[in-house]
């Protein structure tokens, strides 16, 4: 069975860092990986994305500077590193695969893991 498994989230105080992982069940050696945010009552946006290769990233400005996003082919997993972390970053997380590039449709989702940011 083909999933994508979320963890790492959790509640963490304005300013903290939280680690989220996106684990495969299968090679992710040829897909784009997306994370993608849902906060309550907002519509779904697009976090950051890496290549295949990991040679090409992107993020959104809301999390440029503060959000590194990375991927790890031999464990079959994608990662999004988050510092200086702002109320406003509390949202549900998603981890979506694309087939060769982030401009792929998604076919792949998880289903998401919570993070929450509050003092």
């Amino acid at each position: 069975q083909w999933q994508i498994v979320e963890s790492g989230g959790g509640l963490v105080q304005p300013g903290g860092s939280l680690r989220l992982s996106c684990t495969a069940s299968w090679t992710l050696d040829y897909y784009a990986v997306t994370w993608f945010r849902q906060a309550p009552g907002k519509e779904r946006e697009g976090v950051s994305c890496i290549s295949p290769s990991s040679t090409s990233t992107n993020y959104a400005d809301s999390v440029k500077g503060r959000f590194t996003i990375s991927r790890d082919h031999a464990k079959r997993t994608a990662y999004l590193e988050m510092n200086s972390l702002k109320p406003e970053d509390t949202a549900v997380y998603y981890c979506a695969a694309a087939p060769d590039s982030c401009n792929g449709d998604i076919s792949y989702w998880g289903k998401g893991t919570l993070v929450t940011v509050s003092s």
